[in-house]
């Protein structure tokens, strides 16, 4: 289904609320508004099934605005044998950039051998990335000479450990914005005749003659409450399921043991050119990645088991110091605490595994179940498969004669924003290129030549678009997740925040008690952001 910029505009939420609560049964309701939520959604409503999806907070504030930002095959994997795993991943790669060449495009990789052997083995493995990635790869891997190394990254230790550089391997993955995306897939829900709301809590499931029949509901900004029948309900809350699961079965067994990935944000010059690094192997075993992303560096990534479930998560001083010292052994300019401009810190949603104590080596493949009540739960995967996750779940939901036979149709449907665009290996990821055709209707609002936040490129009309076409509630929704300022430069998204909730209470009409209220939640979120002591 293409679409005309804009051609379906989200209600405003009064008008939302009346929807609910004048729908007397859905085919579908989704609970959970990251990646999985927000995909499941629309195959859902893509295959015509009359499709709700509820979120308790804002679309991708969880897990799904917290990734490494890269749409990949999964290098690491490939290296542990999975071969199935990154062959899907690598299909899905080349849908994703396919589908929305606005949000998705090709980076290069350069992997750095200070090893005799390094670039053998990591050359030849890249080949075979290549190779299972088939007519969707998008450019093939290649050896590096030691200038080329250097070239492709200027900013690359020239000696690690007493060893010198060799030489390289360059291969391709794709980048993406994470909480760009899910807003993308938001609107094309609603270009497909479905619904979503944010900042609508599931507070139990209802049930008739032993099977869930629906979802009870709270308003969190309004407070009032709904009771919303539906003849499908799937738990797709990420590394909250179970809490859903216990809804239904107070003594649901855990399913997700959390992991905990920590980002840091770097001024450019840390990596100044167009390609990524990649360190395939750190001291701990881990894979550290450094990526260009909005005019910023990116470095990353942790992975530490974690017991609480927060939705705002705080990196730990460990972990802000292993990845500075980490990355510190293979850059020539050693990043220190106070280049770090803004850092976050996501939960993984892995699969729990028995007896496995690191959260290393649980499965990130995404399981799917079905309770003897109905209630489908979806729990594991990343972004790059959130399509193939979506598909699943629908097809299982069928399968159990939930809802009646229709086949998927997302493998081709562009997302909202693509109609008309051609993937191009030159995207640079821009902020007003996510708009994709949407682009001209942004440009046509008040205050489109008026910066607000220069280290995201943050405007007047991108904060007005938010708020009439994006579903944005609140400060902290335009500048962490319809605009990255809080993700780059905590600080510099402060300073705007007082402008952007005086544009926000303009177009939704609201009074100087709210802009006070929403400062004060988005000084709260950003604290999170900052570096721990």
């Amino acid at each position: 289904m293409n679409q005309t910029p804009a051609s379906v505009t989200p209600p405003d939420r009064k008008r939302l609320l009346a929807q609910l609560d004048n729908t007397p049964s859905w085919d579908v309701i989704v609970i959970g508004g990251g990646a999985t939520g927000l995909g499941t959604a629309v195959d859902a409503a893509a295959r015509g099934f009359r499709t709700l999806l509820i979120e308790a907070a804002d679309f991708a504030k969880g897990t799904s605005s917290k990734a490494t930002k890269l749409v990949h095959g999964g290098v690491r994997y490939l290296a542990q044998g999975n071969v199935s795993l990154v062959r899907e991943a690598l299909h899905e790669r080349g849908l994703l950039n396919r589908n929305a060449p606005h949000l998705v495009w090709p980076l290069g990789f350069v992997v750095p051998a200070y090893n005799l052997l390094d670039q053998p083995f990591y050359g030849i493995g890249l080949k075979m990335y290549d190779m299972l990635a088939g007519k969707l790869n998008l450019s093939p891997s290649r050896w590096l000479s030691r200038r080329e190394t250097l070239a492709n990254a200027p900013t690359l230790a020239e000696r690690v450990g007493g060893r010198g550089l060799r030489g390289g391997v360059l291969y391709y993955d794709g980048q993406f914005d994470d909480a760009r995306l899910a807003i993308s897939l938001m609107r094309t829900l609603f270009d497909l005749g479905g619904t979503a709301v944010n900042y609508v809590r599931a507070t139990g499931l209802t049930s008739s003659g032993g099977k869930i029949d629906g979802v009870t509901a709270e308003d969190a900004l309004g407070g009032g409450s709904l009771t919303l029948r539906a003849r499908c309900v799937v738990n797709a809350t990420g590394v909250w399921v179970d809490s859903v699961r216990r809804m239904e079965d107070r003594n649901a067994p855990t399913m997700v043991a959390p992991s905990q990935g920590v980002h840091l944000t770097l001024p450019r010059e840390f990596l100044p050119g167009k390609r990524a690094i990649l360190i395939p192997k750190t001291d701990d075993g881990r894979v550290l990645f450094v990526v260009p992303w909005n005019s910023h560096t990116i470095v990353g990534t942790t992975d530490s088991p974690r017991a609480d479930l927060p939705l705002d998560p705080d990196a730990s001083a460990q972990e802000v110091d292993f990845i500075l010292e980490t990355a510190a052994r293979y850059l020539s300019r050693k990043p220190t605490r106070d280049d770090v401009t803004s850092v976050w810190a996501g939960l993984r949603p892995l699969v729990k595994a028995t007896d496995e104590a690191s959260t290393k080596s649980l499965s990130r493949e995404h399981t799917i179940l079905v309770s003897k009540a109905g209630l489908v739960t979806v729990t594991g995967g990343k972004w790059t498969t959130y399509r193939r996750m979506a598909q699943d779940v629908v097809d299982t939901a069928i399968s159990h004669q939930l809802l009646t036979q229709a086949g998927c149709r997302t493998e081709t449907l562009a997302l909202h924003g693509a109609a008309g665009l051609a993937p191009s290996e030159e995207h640079a990821g821009t902020p007003d290129s996510y708009y994709g055709n949407d682009l001209p209707l942004l440009q046509s609002l008040p205050g489109a030549g008026r910066m607000l936040v220069k280290a995201s490129g943050l405007s007047e009309a991108h904060v007005r678009f938010a708020a009439r076409y994006e579903l944005a509630r609140g400060a902290e929704d335009v500048l962490a997740r319809r605009n990255r300022a809080l993700f780059l430069d905590c600080e510099a998204a402060l300073l705007a925040a007082p402008e952007v909730a005086r544009i926000l209470a303009e177009e939704l009409g609201h009074d100087a008690a709210w802009q006070q209220r929403t400062l004060r939640d988005l000084q709260a979120v950003a604290a999170h952001y900052r570096l721990p002591k």
